[in-house]
């Protein structure tokens, strides 16, 4: 469980704080989209996770583990894994099954387990046909889910991934979003995905929506998007189908505006 107790944060002491008296617990096998606007403190709250930050105040707690002890700092590193916006800042090696293995190497593991782990990671992201491929050579999409399979060969509980589909295109963003779903479907890890594309957070769990370092909105995405009007005010979008739902409403048509997917839309016209 991920525990944040009371947390602010600023960068620095003259700055106001990103992060302000922020709650939230996330429990194991969740799986969480945080969105906001650039400077709502999302891509913050996923360092803090981390222990790439450190509260100004409050605690940050991975399985009772507080980021603000020296001593557990690697430990909460390896059971909550970081995947960035950018793969080719994650990617050290000339040769996929290496890169890999480079996470699990630094940790000490043992020689048989390491490469137990690689097989593991790239069967579970679908890229082991490509494991003796060189990186530079990938697709974006490929290269972020080498990416994922780094951090999965240290077994961490938790993935943290900040916009880790804002650089790819759409078939690389369809990838990426079809392995953190498998992820947390098959082997249920903890998925907390920090995006800004509505359709990508609409296939989370659970919804959080965060503006000026707190949280305004939280829930099931369904009931999240149906709050069409607080959701724009912030300037944030609502899935397309979502919005021309919430459109017929207002022009007096009698249909739900709960709907996240055309198939649903679909279903309420023809019902119509």
């Amino acid at each position: 469980m991920i525990e944040i107790k009371n947390v602010s944060f600023k960068y620095n002491e003259e700055d106001s704080d990103v992060i302000k008296d922020l709650n939230l617990t996330i429990e194991q096998g969740d799986f969480v989209a945080v969105l906001g606007h650039n400077g709502s403190g999302k891509s913050t709250l996923a360092k803090l996770i981390n222990g790439l930050l450190l509260p100004t105040q409050g605690d940050v707690l991975v399985d009772g583990m507080n980021t603000k002890n020296d001593e557990d700092i690697w430990s909460i590193r390896s059971r909550a894994g970081m995947v960035f916006q950018n793969p080719d800042n994650q990617i050290v090696a000339t040769m996929v099954e290496e890169d890999v293995a480079f996470g699990p190497e630094n940790l000490g593991i043992e020689h048989d387990e390491m490469l137990k782990r690689v097989d593991f990671a790239l069967d579970a992201v679908d890229m082991d046909a490509f494991r003796k491929n060189a990186p530079h050579l990938l697709s974006g999409g490929q290269k972020q889910r080498v990416a994922i399979a780094g951090i999965l060969a240290m077994t961490p509980e938790y993935i943290i991934l900040d916009e880790p589909t804002a650089m790819l295109d759409p078939v690389g963003r369809n990838e990426v979003m079809a392995t953190i779903q498998k992820l947390n479907a098959t082997q249920n890890k903890t998925i907390i995905l920090i995006t800004h594309y509505m359709d990508e957070a609409a296939q989370a769990k659970r919804l959080i929506v965060m503006e000026a370092g707190q949280v305004i909105l939280e829930g099931e995405p369904r009931e999240v998007f149906s709050n069409v009007e607080q959701v724009k005010a912030i300037g944030l979008d609502v899935p397309q189908v979502t919005e021309l739902a919430w459109a017929l409403k207002k022009e007096g048509v009698d249909i739900n505006t709960k709907i996240l997917t055309v198939k649903e839309l679909v279903g309420e016209l023809w019902r119509l």
